[in-house]
C-alpha cells in the first residue's frame, strides 16, 4: 500500500501536471512550428533557391534508375539514402530552436522588469511617527 501512496503523491504533484501541460503544449507547438517550416518559410527558401526542394533530395542506393520523387522510388521499393529530409528536419529544428530561445529571453526579460520595479516607499514606522511626535511635543 505504501508503493500506491507514494505514486499517487508523485503524480499529483505539481510538477508532474505542469509537465504534462508543458507536453501536452509542446506538441501542439510542434504542429504550428511544422506548419510554418512547411508551408511559409521552406516554399519562399524553394523559390529563393530556383526551386529546390529538399524533402526530395535523395540518393537511389539500389540502382540506377532515377525518379522524379522520394515518393516515387519508396513506392518502387528502391533502398534511398533521403538526406534532403534529414536537411528539413535540421531546419524544423533550428525554427523550434529559435522560437524557444526568443520566448525564454522575453520571459526573463518580463521578469527581470518585474524585479527592478522599485518597492513602493514604505511609510514611516510606528518608531518613526513615535519619535517625530515626541520631537514636536518636546518643542511646545
Amino acid at each position: 500500500m505504501g508503493f500506491i501512496k507514494e505514486f499517487k503523491e508523485f503524480a499529483v504533484k505539481g510538477n508532474v501536471m505542469d509537465m504534462a501541460v508543458g507536453v501536452i503544449i509542446g506538441g501542439a507547438f510542434g504542429k504550428i512550428v511544422t506548419s510554418l517550416v512547411g508551408d511559409l518559410l521552406m516554399p519562399v527558401i524553394s523559390l529563393a533557391t530556383g526551386g529546390l526542394d529538399f524533402t526530395n533530395m535523395f540518393v537511389n542506393l539500389t540502382d540506377d534508375t532515377k525518379y522524379a520523387t522520394l515518393a516515387a522510388a519508396q513506392e518502387a521499393g528502391a533502398s534511398v539514402f533521403a538526406y534532403g529530409q534529414f536537411i528539413q528536419n535540421i531546419i524544423d529544428f533550428l525554427i523550434v530552436a529559435f522560437c524557444i530561445f526568443m520566448m525564454i529571453k522575453a520571459m526573463n526579460k518580463l521578469n527581470k522588469k518585474k524585479e527592478e520595479e522599485p518597492a513602493a516607499p514604505a511609510g514611516p514606522t510606528q518608531e518613526e511617527l513615535l519619535a517625530e511626535i515626541r520631537d514636536l511635543l518636546k518643542k511646545k
